[in-house]
Parts: structure tokens; sequence; C-alpha cells
């Protein structure tokens, strides 16, 4: 299982979970041996619309909304039984999607 990787994906909507939830799996990884890359930030997706404030009346009276998705990778170039195994244990918070892939 040494030569294997595994790539983690991380996407939240607020930057300061998704950095802590990095820097626990980044402890969690050197803690059990194995070797890590990253994090490597992604673009951040900014996704806007525009509402009108009253639909029958004052066109020009609109509202403007956004959202942003910030992302993360995390290379895992040394694996270890035991790296998978903590891996497996912790425990992120709810914001937090998470995209484990394997690649040999």
């Amino acid at each position: 299982m040494e030569q294997d990787k595994i790539r983690i994906r991380l996407r939240a909507y607020d930057y300061k979970l998704l950095d802590e939830s990095v820097k626990k799996i980044i402890e969690t990884v050197k803690r059990t041996g194995g070797v890590i890359r990253g994090p490597i930030p992604m673009p951040t997706k900014i996704r806007k619309w525009c509402v009108l404030r009253s639909p029958h009346k004052f066109e020009q009276s609109r509202e403007h909304f956004e959202v942003r998705e910030h992302a993360r990778i995390l290379d895992i170039t040394r694996v270890t039984p035991q790296t998978i195994e903590a891996l497996m244990e912790i425990n992120l918070p709810a914001g937090v999607d998470v995209e484990v892939k394997m690649r040999g």
C-alpha cells in the first residue's frame, strides 16, 4: 500500500471551518507517519444572482446575493494502514464536504 496515494478534496461555504478541518487532517496524517502535500487552495466559486424587491412596482429596486464556495486539495503520498484508520475516525464540522479518492 506504500505506492498508493490519497487525494482529499474539501469544500465549504465558510473558509474558517475549512481551514480548521485541513489542520485536523494534516495533524492526523503527520502523527501516523504519512507524508502530505498541500493544502492547495482552489479558486473560489462565486455564484451571484439578482432579485426584484417588488414584483409589481419599482423595477429598478433590486437585491443582489452571492454565495462563495471555498475548496482545498490535500494529497497524501505515503499511506500507511494507521493513516487510513485515523482518517476514518476524524470528526469534521458539519459544513464541510469531503471527497476522498484512492489513486494507484
